[in-house]
């Protein structure tokens, strides 16, 4: 369970740094160059907007370009909750375009892989986030998919603050959209992204931005690579997180209006808080001051997605965005959803309580973009990294096989059923997730070994939960398939990176790395390739985009290629597709409308 485990540059020098320094080889073409298409019909009528700019008004380009990332909304939650919504997250289904069918294609649903696959448009075979960490063969340790071990790269703190580490994008091995936006218009493009996780930020932004500032530790934090901005410096030592000590998080709606009941079943919520709401940001008990405990409860509440918003917001107004000559772009990742359902589940009041917080915080944001920046200059895109499985001890209330399966147990299988055959201790290095890392030299010899192959197979699939397992050689070259789980599995894997074995488990089944004779410290999880794990909303609204409810299968890596079609650039590697049967008709946003004398002439000459 990766996520609770774990609390080119458009050009020139970064990339080549990427390439030489560090002996990575990528090919990476940057084409320039506009994209025509003749879209689909729109399985629903769109619906006339207020205020909308006539054809011959409208801007060759978005002025900005605005994604949104979700972190760990499911996609049914819109269906769900719509009802209750009145702000922008209801804007977006109503006046964009709604895929009611989005879904990731891949088994490594994680953070740091579905941020990677909106921003380039690819799957992690091909971008090379496999996870939000990762065994290094090499140094033989976890890193993290932002760790960066260049020593003359650090993290810099806002406001006083003094970070540990180092975290640049340099193991994404293709370049963002917003990396390609740049390099391919001169450099006229402004790069802006926020979240409270770093593998948010920074994967969104790219190899280079503006400006990629993430939370830790209490401060905004971002990185040397990346430098700091003077607004952000006063907005952190104007409302730092502490100043909303001593609030309270309570429920925004009548009671009668949640579905679920007070308590969720099998949820284990932050240090501090119990199961029912009102939920009080005071920390330790009795500390009487911000300490870690208040920063994640708060990092929990609706009060932090608050704060990413005004960032936001400030940030279009001090940078001008959307009034230069190039498009800009602007990303922000709310990540308190993830750190809700993994605490509380996707069955509970407080995931409900927080998508009605956050249609409000987006309400303000398009308010201030429609006035800053124009309503229809700009386009925006709403999505999420994964979804999540339901609290175990929940889904075994209904009857369904669901339970825990146990990794550290899983390890000491196969370390016994090795003993046999004479292998050295430890022989695995290394669970992560559904990852298998074996000792340096053991799964080669595992590879000429039949008998000893089969024996860890065996042992991995006596385990309680466990599907199926998988090899690495399964998966290489994304081999043809009809399993759906195969190719899932291979759609994740890249070498080098990924494990020797992969595990699925069965559905429902949460992946639990808990050490044994621990209670874990989390409700639920994600990073399997089931439908709740891989469905999430896809909503496209503003410059360019015809609203309606679309029912096609798509992916959120068709998100970067559809941003790309409207901006006319070229991504140097993608595995989506423009979504163009949501995009308006070239001439009702590139020409001017025909008159009717003109129509006329041309049909009585």
């Amino acid at each position: 369970m990766g996520e609770a485990a774990l609390a080119m540059v458009p050009s020139g020098f970064l990339w080549k740094r990427t390439l030489f320094q560090r002996g990575m080889t990528a090919a990476v073409f940057f084409l320039a160059g506009g994209i025509t298409f003749v879209p689909r019909t729109a399985a629903q009528a769109p619906r006339p907007r207020a205020n909308a700019p006539k054809a011959s008004e409208a801007p060759a380009r978005p002025k900005l370009v605005v994604l949104l990332v979700v972190d760990q909304m499911r996609g049914d939650y819109v269906d769900k909750f719509l009802g209750q919504w009145t702000g922008g997250l209801k804007r977006l289904v109503e006046e964009g375009a709604w895929f009611r069918d989005a879904a990731y294609p891949y088994a490594a649903t994680e953070t740091c892989v579905g941020h990677a696959t909106i921003s380039t448009g690819a799957f992690p075979a091909t971008h090379g986030m496999v996870a939000n960490a990762w065994w290094d063969r090499k140094d033989q340790k976890m890193v993290t998919c932002t760790a960066d071990p260049d020593p003359s790269v650090k993290n810099i703190g806002y406001a006083g603050a003094t970070p540990q580490g180092a975290d640049t994008a340099w193991r994404m091995a293709v370049p963002s959209f917003a990396e390609e936006l740049k390099f391919q218009t001169n450099g006229a493009t402004r790069i802006v992204t926020f979240s409270l996780k770093a593998r948010a930020a920074i994967t969104m932004a790219g190899h280079k931005a503006d400006a990629a500032t993430w939370f830790d530790g209490g401060a905004w934090v971002t990185s040397s690579l990346y430098g700091t901005l003077p607004f952000i410096e006063e907005q952190a030592k104007s409302h730092p997180a502490k100043a909303d000590f001593g609030k309270t998080w309570a429920l925004s709606l009548p009671e009668s209006a949640y579905w679920y009941g007070e308590k969720a079943l099998g949820a284990v919520p932050p240090s501090g808080w119990d199961l029912t709401f009102p939920h009080p940001l005071r920390g330790k008990s009795g500390a009487g001051e911000a300490d870690p405990d208040f920063y994640n409860q708060w990092a929990s509440s609706p009060y932090a997605d608050t704060a990413l918003t005004e960032l936001a917001e400030k940030t279009v107004d001090a940078l001008n965005l959307g009034k230069a000559a190039g498009t800009d772009f602007l990303a922000v990742s709310y990540s308190t959803v993830d750190y809700v359902g993994h605490g509380f589940g996707p069955r509970s009041r407080e995931i409900q309580d927080i998508l009605v917080r956050l249609d409000k915080d987006l309400s303000n944001l398009f308010a201030h973009l429609d006035a800053k920046v124009g309503r229809g200059n700009y386009v925006v895109a709403l999505t999420a990294d994964h979804g999540v499985v339901p609290v175990p001890e929940d889904m075994q209330r209904t009857g369904a096989d669901a339970g825990l399966l146990h990794l550290p147990e899983l390890q000491e299988r196969i370390e016994k059923a090795l003993e046999a055959f004479r292998y050295p201790k430890p022989a695995v290095a290394s669970v992560s997730g559904s990852d298998v890392y074996f000792a340096p030299s053991v799964y080669d010899k595992l590879q000429h070994d039949p008998a000893a192959m089969q024996a860890v197979l065996d042992a991995a699939l006596e385990q309680p939960g466990v599907a199926a397992v998988y090899r690495a050689e399964e998966l290489r070259d994304r081999p043809a398939t009809q399993s759906p789980m195969h190719r899932a599995f291979a759609y994740s894997y890249f070498p080098g990176r990924s494990g020797d074995l992969f595990i699925l488990p069965k559905p429902y089944w949460l992946l639990d790395g808990t050490p044994l004779g621990k209670p874990r410290s989390y409700g639920t999880g994600h990073g399997v390739p089931y439908n709740y794990d891989q469905h999430v909303p896809v909503l496209l609204m503003g410059f360019g985009i015809q609203p309606g409810q679309y029912f096609q299968p798509v992916t959120p890596a068709d998100i970067a290629p559809t941003f790309a079609a409207l901006c006319g650039i070229t991504l140097s590697s993608r595995d989506g597709r423009a979504l163009a049967e949501a995009l308006m008709k070239p001439r009702s946003f590139f020409s001017p409308p025909r008159t009717a004398a003109a129509q006329a002439a041309k049909t009585n000459p």
